[in-house]
């Protein structure tokens, strides 16, 4: 029987991390960017730079926070990028609003309840895809990552009362924005 070497504990260790996490990294930079590929691309993106600075990790937070951090960061840089460019990208790669409501529970709905259910769900990207970039990204930690206030302040870098005010800021005009489209 041979005794495992520290890398390659390390490499498993990782393994775990990635097995554990990539989901829920994958979902928020899909709702963030609503791009499949590019998702998926900033996801390979964020563990690969995970994976380089592995044994830096010195545990100050957890690997969730610390993940969500360079996802966060990424995304960041996707869209400064982005906004250089002269060009847009065009929208067929993109997640379409309707299928948006495909990955909420049916809960043997008529059809028409799935309709109105699809039509929300539009409604609310649509006041989403409004919200400045911090916002958007603490709305989007919040209410589909599920992730507490503390969380979102250690992934993000912000105070706990900066996450607290774009929280407030972003629900306010997000309902704004539903209440105007009623």
């Amino acid at each position: 029987m041979t005794v495992a070497t520290a890398e390659e504990m390390a490499a498993q260790e990782f393994a775990r991390v990635v097995e554990r996490h990539r989901p829920q990294i994958f979902r928020f930079l899909l709702s963030s960017t609503r791009d499949i590929d590019l998702a998926e691309t900033l996801t390979q993106e964020c563990f690969l730079k995970a994976h380089r600075n592995w044994r830096q990790f010195r545990g100050d937070s957890t690997a969730m926070t610390w993940l969500m951090r360079i996802a966060i960061n990424l995304q960041r840089d996707h869209w400064r990028n982005r906004r250089l460019q002269f060009w847009r990208k065009t929208q067929t790669n993109a997640v379409e609003l309707d299928e948006a409501s495909d990955w909420l529970p049916s809960g043997e709905c008529s059809a028409e309840q799935r309709m109105i259910a699809s039509e929300q769900v539009k409604q609310v990207w649509k006041a989403v895809e409004g919200l400045s970039g911090r916002q958007r990204t603490v709305f989007l930690l919040r209410y589909v990552e599920e992730c507490e206030l503390s969380e979102i302040a250690a992934a993000t870098g912000l105070s706990e009362g900066t996450v607290k005010a774009h929280l407030s800021r972003a629900l306010t005009r997000v309902r704004a924005e539903l209440g105007e489209r009623r």
